[in-house]
């Protein structure tokens, strides 16, 4: 860098670069100051340490290797002394695993050698996006109010994702079904640097195998029957924000071998193209099912299943938290009161205490299901607890619980169960058109989960 770049470089100090050869130091500062940002730059864990403790920066940029130690310890160190600092590192080419590594001690984000200066910009313009000052409209004093409970575990959820909310570490979100995950994904990508671009929901399971590798890609026109346009895929869709993808281990594992290169290399391919172009996207994923198990039997892939599950997000099931059920339900019937334009109903204290003792095995969705319900057959505007059917649920298949708890449950609650002597399509639809498509009392009806219920007509195209 000559004399007058140096001497013309931007007040203040953003980004403290540490590597130990100068001619990517160097490089690394042309690159910054382009992008209008100081930079200091240090060639040792020591140097780098004592700068960290002179000055306050925005962003630090670290080498994994180093001559008197390594990218971790820095990264561990501005954890303990800076935590609000982003950190990202830079590792050689293909060192995938040194890279998770980095981000499960705390890291931002990670760039590869060489460094592009493409990737390098978005690397930091995301960092830089992240205020500790953030405004209530992006910080946790808004977003995470849609969490409605104030039990321990509910707010140790909270802390988590305002934690995970300031890195671009992949996340898995593990917990049974109607427990909320898509709702926590949202959360997390919009306390994030993230949270003015796309997030793209996808379900899994809910695209045919044949179609997942144009859906998720992209295809370009002519590249198979009815491509008669180029078309994006969820990858570009999501650009610069985040793809969750929910259910993913119902990916076939073909499909599961591709999307691991695109997580890897941050490309795709659309179907029909020659070449592969760059993507943007923090990947979150979610499932209700033992992905660790899976693996074991060999139904998913165990370096896929390292790479989105860097750290995990474990989300209670509301038996666990049966104090947040009160302000759960009044937030509940408000809402729906809201939608019917009707004056809210409120629940009595019997009603409250029989909801507390239920199990709930299909969660808050199970809870918005039992009180729609109370509402249209209640007398007056107060539910009691007679108004509220806690139907048994002993012998009725559950949601998979993988984290240990007293209660075990059956593993795979989409299992299929007929009658003999009829057709069980006819027999679904039946109880359908006798209580007016409402799937809560036909599910109850039926003998099986409304999660079974749902199941069934999605596969039979009529959900």
């Amino acid at each position: 860098m000559n004399t007058h770049e140096r001497r013309n470089r931007p007040a203040g100090v953003d980004v403290l670069v540490i590597d130990d050869e100068e001619d990517i130091r160097e490089v690394l500062e042309l690159s910054l100051l382009r992008m209008g940002l100081a930079c200091d730059t240090a060639g040792t864990v020591a140097d780098a340490r004592r700068l960290l403790a002179e000055k306050t920066y925005r962003l630090c940029l670290t080498d994994m290797r180093l001559p008197d130690g390594d990218g971790l310890e820095l990264v561990a160190h501005i954890q303990a002394h800076a935590p609000g600092l982003p950190v990202a590192v830079v590792t050689a080419f293909g060192s995938i695993e040194t890279a998770i590594r980095a981000l499960k001690c705390g890291a931002f984000d990670f760039v590869t050698k060489p460094v592009e200066l493409k990737a390098l910009r978005e690397l930091v313009s995301h960092a830089l996006k992240l205020q500790t000052d953030a405004t209530p409209a992006s910080g946790a004093g808004g977003a995470t109010r849609t969490l409605i409970g104030g039990s321990p575990a509910l707010e140790h959820l909270r802390a988590q994702i305002a934690k995970l909310a300031r890195n671009q570490a992949p996340v898995f979100i593990q917990g049974e079904s109607g427990t909320g995950k898509e709702v926590i994904a949202r959360l997390i990508h919009d306390l994030g640097p993230r949270a003015s671009a796309p997030f793209v929901p996808v379900n899994c399971g809910a695209i045919p195998p044949e179609l997942m590798e144009s859906e998720f890609f992209g295809h370009r026109k002519g590249a198979f029957t009815g491509a008669v346009f180029d078309k994006d895929g969820l990858f570009q869709a999501a650009r610069g924000g985040t793809l969750f993808l929910d259910e993913v281990a119902d990916l076939p594992l073909a499909m599961q071998v591709k999307l691991l290169r695109a997580i890897q290399e941050r490309a795709v391919r659309p179907v029909g193209a020659h070449a592969e172009e760059s993507v943007d996207v923090r990947i979150l994923s979610a499932s209700h099912r033992d992905l660790a198990q899976l693996v074991a039997d060999g139904k998913f892939r165990q370096d896929l299943y390292f790479r989105i599950n860097v750290i995990t997000l474990r989300v209670p099931p509301l038996r666990e938290r049966p104090e947040d059920i009160p302000e759960l339900a009044a937030h509940i019937l408000a809402r729906l009161a809201e939608r019917d334009g009707v004056p809210p109903h409120r629940l009595a204290p019997d009603a409250v205490a029989a909801l507390k003792q239920h199990p709930f095995p299909g969660n808050v969705r199970e809870l918005e299901n039992l009180l729609e319900r109370a509402c249209a057959l209640c007398e007056g505007d107060e539910i009691g607890a007679g108004d509220v059917d806690l139907h048994p649920t002993e012998g009725i298949a559950q949601p998979f619980c993988a984290f240990g708890a007293a209660d075990t449950f059956v593993a795979d609650p989409d299992a299929d169960a007929t009658e003999d002597g009829e057709d069980e399509r006819v027999r679904i639809l039946r109880t359908l058109d006798e209580t007016r498509w409402n799937r809560s009392e036909s599910a109850r009806r039926l003998g099986m989960t409304l999660r079974q219920l749902r199941y069934r007509l999605q596969k039979w195209g009529m959900e």
